[in-house]
């Protein structure tokens, strides 16, 4: 828009992974903002996207839109509108439209050898998403979830965007999972990486999903699709592999970075949940290396 300003947009909804209309909601709000804080950007307006069954109660609709409307708030983002339409199956989700200087524009691409890979967040909510649309995920599990969930990416992205941090490499981890969004990040740097599975945060419940078959089909498509480029330590557990593949909902950032200590502390300090998880090495094959 200038040589200061530019636009961010993005858009993202999807069906219910929780039973509470209101969660739902802040969930789909949370994980439309995500694209915009991965960009470096600051969200500013939002169009909401309503598919909802011509006779189910709007009950259902107004805490759908009252939870997400509670993270728009919270992110400062404006609610100017949306469209529905009539469908036999709810999904909900945002258009988002945000800015950020031109010349700051986070970016996957970028990620340099030396660099040490952080990440904030935990992973496994998919397939303890699986678990709870089976009936079989515990409270402990679906709390942790749900919390991680509708944690909003801003304050993780105030700390990396404020400070005098070197930052090579961003972007936020959601359907490809962890290994399909590094993936990405390798191939648009033209680097390989480490990650060391026993660093990378799992959250409560998501080995026993694994071992107990609550795989949703997208792990076992984000695997299909990109573990021809990924050798393993064979110490890495089977559950821990898979989950690496988890697809993310309103995931964590993946960051490169050659100031991971003092980034990490700052993040922590923040209130940021963040560990480095690997470290970026120069192109070698295979591109993704999984230590224990």
């Amino acid at each position: 828009m200038g040589p200061e300003q530019a636009l961010v947009q993005t858009v993202d909804f999807f069906t219910p992974i929780v039973d509470d209309p209101f969660t739902f909601g802040q969930i789909a709000a949370t994980n439309a903002l995500s694209d915009v804080y991965a960009m470096g950007g600051k969200p500013l307006t939002s169009l909401a996207l309503v598919c909802f069954p011509e006779k189910a109660d709007l009950e259902i609709l107004e805490r759908i839109l009252a939870g997400g409307l509670s993270k728009m708030i919270e992110a400062a983002c404006t609610v100017i509108g949306g469209h529905s339409i009539r469908d036999e199956e709810t999904k909900f989700g945002y258009s988002v439209t945000g800015i950020v200087h031109p010349k700051r524009i986070l970016a996957n691409a970028g990620a340099k050898a030396g660099d040490s890979l952080l990440f904030t967040k935990a992973i496994g909510t998919g397939v303890i998403s699986t678990a709870i649309k089976r009936g079989k995920a515990e409270q402990g599990w679906i709390d942790a979830a749900v919390r991680s969930m509708t944690t909003l990416n801003q304050r993780a992205a105030e700390v990396i965007t404020g400070g005098a941090f070197r930052v090579s490499a961003l972007t936020d981890v959601t359907g490809f999972g962890l290994i399909g969004h590094a993936r990405e990040m390798v191939m648009a740097s033209n680097v390989s990486i480490r990650i060391s599975a026993g660093q990378v945060p799992l959250l409560a419940g998501a080995t026993e999903c694994v071992r107990a078959g609550y795989v949703p089909a997208g792990l076992t498509n984000n695997r299909e699709f990109a573990e021809c480029l990924v050798e393993y330590d064979d110490a890495v557990p089977e559950e821990v592999r898979a989950l690496l593949f988890d697809p993310q909902t309103a995931g964590g950032l993946l960051i490169s970075t050659p100031d991971s200590a003092t980034l990490v502390r700052a993040l922590n300090d923040a209130g940021v949940s963040a560990a480095k998880v690997g470290e970026v090495m120069p192109p070698t094959k295979p591109s993704i290396r999984i230590d224990r």
